[in-house]
């Protein structure tokens, strides 16, 4: 089993920035991609950004150029730094790993952006 816990969310200004943290725990060995996935109210989850272990990244076209994730492979632990922050990125944020064909998610961490 993997356990996934989210870190770093709050209320942010619009323009601001939050750097949310997911860290792994549990049987880590063999956790491939890690990505952050997002649910506002009403809305079905979405991919937000991915990074394989290798390090090779895919965004959705409405977080390009604002937000950029990362991993330490050695701390099992993934990132996503947002900037520039606008209220439509208001949402649950839910880390997700998969590894040796299993999926795992996070509790989830709030993100409020005030206008």
């Amino acid at each position: 089993q993997v356990r996934l816990v989210e870190s770093g969310g709050g209320l942010v200004q619009s323009g601001g920035s939050l750097r949310l943290s997911c860290a792994a725990s549990g049987i880590v060995f063999g956790i491939n991609t890690m990505g952050w996935y997002r649910q506002a109210p009403g809305k079905q989850r979405e991919l937000v950004a991915r990074i394989s272990r290798d390090g090779i990244t895919n965004y959705a076209d409405s977080v390009k150029g604002r937000f950029t994730i990362s991993r330490d492979n050695a701390e099992n632990t993934a990132f996503l730094q947002m900037n520039s922050l606008k209220p439509e990125d208001t949402a649950v944020y839910y880390c997700n790993a998969d590894r040796l064909a299993e999926n795992y998610w996070g509790q989830g961490t709030q993100v409020t952006v005030s206008s």
